[in-house]
């Protein structure tokens, strides 16, 4: 069972070699907090690709108003968390902007679930990510948004039906700065994931993932 509150890490030998380790995309638009959130929750130093914001990039990297980046994802994100003694996450941020789209086939490969991020302020930028899950990949994804300033602008249901997300998929809220928060999201995402697999397989779903 997954739960919110985990042990700390196990560092012995046998119990890293009985663990499962799971593949998580954290995923979504340009500024939505994908960084963060890895960096939030990492047990490990985080293995980041920023580079810095350029003038001449603003005009492609439209931020929310207000929102100070100076640094940008450009290949992945890396960072690791132990949820239980037995199940070890490794999460790959992606790259937001369009243009760096192209290596999200590769980064995916041999993911089991992807956990999007979303600003509500900017709702247009989490459309690719949604889609790609949904029409492209074979991945099982959840939807967590952003709480910046710890304010939602919208009613968590009205931003489902903005996004146009069936109601399988987990619509969730999360802070990216809190640890705690991006658990939580986490294991909403592992759920999902192991419900998708029993249900693939003929199976009852109802107590997956709980």
């Amino acid at each position: 069972m997954v739960s919110a509150s985990w042990p700390e890490p196990r560092r012995t030998p046998s119990a890293r070699r009985h663990a499962t380790s799971v593949k998580i995309m954290v995923a979504g638009g340009l500024g939505v907090g994908k960084t963060t959130a890895v960096q939030s929750i990492s047990e490990i130093a985080t293995i980041n690709t920023d580079n810095w914001m350029t003038e001449s990039g603003r005009p492609l990297d439209a931020l929310a108003d207000g929102q100070g980046k100076t640094t940008t994802t450009v290949a992945m994100d890396f960072g690791r968390i132990t949820l239980e003694s037995d199940l070890v996450l490794y999460l790959f941020g992606t790259p937001g902007q369009p243009r760096f789209w192209t290596i999200w086939e590769d980064l995916c490969r041999g993911a089991s679930a992807a956990l999007v991020l979303a600003d509500a302020r900017r709702l247009e930028t989490s459309f690719p990510a949604i889609d790609y899950f949904e029409r492209d990949a074979d991945i099982p994804f959840a939807v967590a948004v952003n709480r910046f300033d710890d304010v939602l602008a919208h009613p968590v249901e009205r931003i489902r039906a903005a996004l146009e997300l069936p109601e399988h998929v987990p619509l969730t809220t999360v802070d990216a700065r809190s640890r705690s928060s991006v658990a939580r999201a986490l294991i909403t995402t592992v759920g999902h994931s192991l419900r998708q697999a029993v249900l693939a397989s003929g199976g009852d779903a109802s107590g997956a993932g709980r």
